[in-house]
């Protein structure tokens, strides 16, 4: 079976991967005591793990949550004790930098460690100036936004102010994302805000309002919307956000979320479930009506029940990563967190409390087979095989030219590489773990259920 690559069809720019510290940080951030292996506190070996790209996988995006305040209040239900934030405002005005002390220092770890960008996201403006006094709505308030529109200035200010302190402590925030997941109607359970698609624009043209008023953060662009689902009014809230110029000014790409979750209804419609067509049909719209606007895809995880370290979970994030790449042509793609402590098919890294312990699963390993090897700023190139179970993803920078092949089967996959004499091999598995190999030739053989990657130095 021949891989076939022209590297004379280009797509987008490879900008990186990244993950979330939200609702994980705030702990492990804690976790000062030794693991044994490395020598390292636990904190800073996972830090290490996400964003070492010599000791871990290079991760380069780390995502902030600027919290809403519910843990200084009380107030609100939750199903996770960690799903309430803390804020920085004691009162209108006044901060405490020292709060959530742990979510800080994993952020900046992540940085130490190689991220060289930091997103800023909100799922909830802070609480006093919500409408009913809380992060979410009340389980009576549907499709109720939660914040007045006189006090969007307020809390373009706020987030500001948190944004540029950091910035002056040397932490590389690039962009904020003021709005998460504005669809859902946020009942409790965890922190969040819904928005109509109007109302989006006009909260993002407040915080480009005021963004231009600080010198400081010059650097720093707004991202949007991360609407929750690839199904449901994309369309419409990146029609509002780019119909302002006011807001294209500051706003350099449109932020989706690729979830495509089951329809909970009794009789099977493949057509809403049918994620790959969703994705082909927002990305020719998004070709048709804004064709310089690249697309970042800024969360996903394996929405399944249960802990899941094995390659079950591990192909299909994968297959997921190749869907993104090379039908949406995201620039960007990140996991919705990076570490989880609960009992579900998210995160890279599962921790384990009260022990403190941590365990690495088969999603980090093939979220390494991209981070360890796809430089920043390749542009993607043509890849095909005629094998509906192979999935290629391929990118080419100056010096090399990387293939990320996902076969999902059951059996092994002889393929023929179009390649130079000599190429590395990184397999992740069953039995290995971006086990590398150096080959010779152009044969190479995938294992069943596996994530290999490809690379070679480009000739001339």
């Amino acid at each position: 079976m021949q891989i076939k690559v022209d590297i004379n069809k280009t797509y987008q720019t490879f900008e990186g991967i990244g993950a979330s510290g939200a609702w994980w940080a705030q702990l492990v951030g804690g976790w000062e005591h030794i693991d044994t292996a490395s020598g390292l506190s636990v904190r800073d070996k996972i830090a290490e793990l996400l964003y070492s790209k010599d000791k871990g996988i290079g991760m380069n995006i780390y995502r902030y949550n600027i919290g809403g305040g519910s843990v200084h209040s009380g107030k609100g239900e939750y199903s996770q004790p960690l799903r309430a934030t803390e804020c920085f405002e004691v009162s209108a005005g006044k901060y405490d930098w020292n709060r959530d002390k742990n979510a800080v220092y994993m952020m900046k770890k992540a940085v130490e460690n190689g991220a060289d960008e930091v997103i800023l996201f909100v799922n909830s403006p802070i609480e006093r100036l919500t409408k009913n006094g809380l992060a979410h709505n009340k389980k009576y308030q549907l499709f109720h936004e939660n914040i007045s529109k006189k006090n969007y200035r307020e809390y373009a200010k706020y987030c500001l102010d948190v944004t540029e302190h950091f910035v002056n402590e040397g932490v590389p925030v690039k962009y904020l994302s003021p709005v998460n997941e504005p669809i859902w109607v946020w009942n409790g359970g965890q922190e969040g805000c819904f928005y109509r698609p109007r109302s989006v624009r006009k909260v993002f043209e407040v915080f480009a309002e005021e963004l231009e008023k600080r010198p400081a953060l010059r650097n720093v662009k707004l991202s949007g919307a991360e609407s929750g689902d690839l199904r449901w009014f994309n369309k419409s809230y990146t029609r509002q956000l780019l119909k302002s110029e006011k807001v294209r000014k500051h706003l350099d790409a449109v932020d989706v979320h690729s979830y495509c979750l089951p329809v909970p209804i009794p009789i099977n419609i493949p057509f809403l479930n049918d994620r790959i067509g969703f994705v082909k049909r927002f990305k020719k719209w998004m070709d048709k009506k804004y064709p310089d606007v690249p697309i970042k895809m800024s969360e996903w995880t394996h929405m399944q029940g249960g802990r899941d370290y094995g390659m079950d979970s591990a192909i299909v994030t994968a297959s997921v990563m190749y869907e993104d790449f090379t039908i949406l042509g995201a620039t960007v793609w990140q996991h919705w967190i990076a570490v989880s402590e609960v009992d579900y098919c998210d995160g890279l890294i599962y921790i384990n409390i009260p022990e403190n312990t941590f365990e690495i699963t088969k999603r980090y390993y093939v979220t390494g087979n991209y981070t360890k090897y796809i430089s920043l700023g390749a542009k993607r190139i043509d890849a095909s095989v005629d094998d509906e179970d192979v999935l290629i993803t391929a990118f080419k920078d100056k010096e090399k030219t990387t293939l990320v092949i996902v076969n999902k089967s059951e059996t092994e996959k002889p393929v023929t590489v179009p390649c130079c004499k000599k190429f590395v091999v990184a397999v992740t598995d069953k039995n290995n773990d971006l086990s590398e190999t150096e080959c010779e030739g152009d044969s190479l053989v995938l294992n069943p259920r596996s994530v290999t990657t490809v690379v070679w130095k480009n000739e001339g």
